[in-house]
């Protein structure tokens, strides 16, 4: 029995070295937090000397220790009292009735034993202080539970059963202890047992009790999930108890009866751990009991951003702004009402969404009743079947407003309507009609305050969500008209080459050989004015550009580019073969439109007809250098420099200042650029650099 004295009290040393040491650590300069961890190192000490000197646990050391447990738990206890109890009078006469308690021990102990001498016996002196001290100990929880107000009981019960329970175990154990003139093994053991068990309940009351500044977090999954195992197992030894009975009451179905009842209880504990309503009414049990407030209010804000920023494919956004709302409440589903974007204040609130709760999906005006309830997003509304507005389906629990940033007034003071007398701006993005929860949910402020709290939230994130939208459909919008200005310039282009075709039918449209160039120049026309207008459509993911041999697409370009009384194009080039990675359509639009203004230039200088537009392809070991030199009128520095590649800016009559600005934007999306050198008088070289490709490509002969 040693060994089990020793063992218990080895487990309540470390109980309570845990307890101090968790409030020594989450205390903030709390005297309430100093004295309760010192109560709780005082005990672990005792427990420790007791576990390591079993055969004397009230001489000695031990003795000594576990007086100052009683009174160190006594000082706790007092200091509850004067913070807890406000009546002066009160105070007053329990601290002169537990001096004179206090006072009548010490007497006693000093006029029938003054040797001091040691024994069990209700005349020892360590008896009767340990009775003395139990017994102040006792007196003074019953007059701190008596005298404490009502409402402050919650705060003060737990110490109280805690506390109050070791003292009367300590007051058996001393009774005993004189009757039979020995200690009781088993009592001793039990005591530390007690001691253990009543561990938690003091780390609850330091949790609950915010006055007291110890932060003692518990984790209430763990809780309700320990609690879910406690039941289940409980259950199951009370279907086992049943079992048991059976085998003793009917010999013949008792094994049968053990067999089914077994089965039937794994049956319905499976099906109570999976019941979402079981489940509810089980975590409303352990909150409401084993916690301070409600709710985790960081796990709650983690869980509502998780929820709005899933990425979930089966859950659109109404979906999850229902849901991160109301498993709040344990409501299953709801429906969003949403005034559409950029509509007036008195616009009507149309149905965006619904989740396990039936709508006839009908608009909610804006002055229906219910919005008026709302008063711009300062009230939640309980609804129930005597106050539910005209328009509400019969399902709808609760109301809870999505109010958009700023527009709410101060926080209401009224628990029950969770309302405001402050008039707020009509500024309500939409609304959520929560479906009933799953077990009976109690309303009250608490619940309120983080439902608005989380409206808010929610208004903000669908309100960033349609400005989000609202840019993207901006930038398609912008990205279209690009693409639109893009198409238009190299449209003129065709139809400048279609003009001077026209132009030159007239003079030469009896010659065959022409009348060959002009079928296939018209043929050539028509299928690049197609495959512009197919740019205009939705832009599909383009595939990687091939590998292009430069040289060639140049000679074919230049072929069509040629004007019969213009300057001659020259093309010059080494034999490296080396290709580059764009796009033909790409490349054949920026060296159109270059070779063009090219040779513009070249015909606006007086005298410069003669001198032909020189295309010469080069490279510099990883780029391929194209570079179009003409010897027309030039642009000055600054033209170059500050119009040229501005969309709309040109100094050629009948342009519209976009060939350079989309050269230069095709080149760049090549993974290349565009350099401009030229001087007035003098002309200009336009160079192409491209990345050159990986796999080279041989060039003609």
């Amino acid at each position: 029995m040693i060994e089990t004295v020793m063992l218990t009290h080895a487990a309540a040393a470390a109980a309570y070295a845990a307890l101090s040491a968790l409030i020594l650590v989450r205390a903030r300069l709390s005297s309430t937090g100093w004295l309760l961890a010192g109560a709780a190192a005082i005990t672990a000490l005792w427990a420790g000397s007791v576990a390591l000197s079993p055969q004397t646990p009230f001489t000695g050391v031990s003795g000594v220790l576990d007086l100052a447990r009683s009174a160190g738990w006594y000082v706790f206890i007092l200091h509850l009292y004067r913070r807890t109890v406000r009546a002066r009078g009160q105070l007053s006469q329990a601290f002169a009735m537990m001096g004179f308690v206090a006072l009548l021990v010490i007497g006693v102990i000093l006029l029938l034993e003054p040797g001091g001498q040691a024994g069990v016996s209700l005349l020892s002196a360590g008896t009767a202080a340990r009775l003395g001290l139990a017994v102040c100990n006792i007196l003074l929880i019953e007059n701190l539970y008596q005298n404490v107000p009502d409402e402050a009981k919650w705060y003060i019960n737990l110490p109280c059963i805690a506390l109050g329970g070791l003292f009367v175990f300590d007051i058996v154990l001393s009774a005993d202890a004189v009757l039979f003139r020995q200690t009781s093994a088993n009592l001793l053991a039990g005591r530390a047992i007690a001691t253990v068990i009543v561990a938690p309940l003091l780390a609850m009351a330091a949790a609950r009790n915010r006055d007291w500044k110890i932060d003692i977090h518990v984790s209430r999954n763990a809780v309700f999930h320990s609690a879910t195992l406690v039941v289940a197992g409980v259950f199951l030894l009370g279907l086992s108890a049943v079992g048991e009975a059976f085998r003793y009451l009917g010999a013949g179905w008792s094994g049968v009866a053990e067999i089914s009842l077994v089965f039937a209880g794994l049956i319905t504990t499976a099906v109570l751990l999976t019941s979402g309503t079981a489940r509810s009414r089980l975590r409303r049990l352990v909150v409401d009991n084993f916690f301070s407030s409600r709710f985790d209010y960081r796990r709650e804000w983690l869980r509502c951003i998780a929820t709005l920023s899933a990425a979930d494919a089966d859950a659109k956004l109404p979906t999850r702004v229902i849901r991160a709302v109301a498993d709040v409440v344990d409501s299953p589903g709801g429906i969003l009402y949403l005034r559409p974007a950029g509509a007036a204040p008195d616009a009507p609130f149309h149905w965006a969404g619904a989740a396990s709760l039936p709508s006839d999906g009908m608009p909610v005006p804006a002055a229906a009743p219910l919005v008026a309830a709302l008063r711009g997003g300062s009230w939640i509304v309980a609804l129930d079947a005597a106050s539910r507005p005209a328009g509400v389906p019969p399902d709808a629990w609760l109301a809870v407003p999505l109010p958009l940033p700023g527009s709410v007034a101060a926080t209401p003071d009224n628990p029950d309507t969770a309302a405001n007398d402050t008039p707020a701006a009509p500024a309500l993005l939409g609304f959520i009609l929560l479906a009933p929860p799953r077990a009976p949910f109690r309303l009250d402020r608490e619940v309120f305050e983080l439902l608005r709290i989380l409206g808010r939230e929610v208004a903000t994130y669908v309100a960033e969500q349609r400005a989000t939208e609202v840019m993207l459909q901006g930038r398609q919008l912008a990205e279209y008209g690009k693409r639109f200005a893009f198409v238009a310039h190299d449209i003129k282009n065709v139809s400048s080459q279609l003009s001077l075709l026209l132009s030159n039918a007239e003079r030469h449209m009896s010659n065959p050989e022409f009348q060959r160039d002009m079928l296939t120049t018209v043929r050539a026309s028509v299928q690049k004015i197609t495959a512009l207008l197919r740019r205009l459509e939705a832009p599909e993911p383009a595939p990687p550009p091939a590998t292009l041999a430069p040289v060639e697409r140049l000679g074919e370009l230049l072929q069509t580019l040629a004007r019969p009384d213009g300057p001659k194009l020259a093309l010059e080039y080494d034999r490296t073969g080396v290709g580059v990675a764009i796009a033909a359509a790409a490349f054949d639009a920026v060296v159109t439109h270059l070779v063009s203004n090219a040779l513009d230039a070249t015909l606006a200088r007086p005298g410069a007809q003669r001198e032909p537009v020189r295309v010469v392809v080069g490279h510099d070991g990883r780029h391929v250098l194209v570079d179009i030199i003409d010897r027309g009128v030039g642009m000055a520095a600054d033209f170059v420099r500050d119009t040229l590649f501005r969309p709309f800016g040109t100094a050629k009559r009948g342009g519209t200042g976009i060939g350079a600005f989309q050269a230069r934007e095709l080149l760049r999306e090549a993974g290349g650029d565009l350099v401009v050198t030229s001087r007035p008088g003098e002309g200009t070289t336009m160079r192409l650099v491209l990345p050159a490709a990986a796999q080279a490509v041989a060039a003609p002969v």
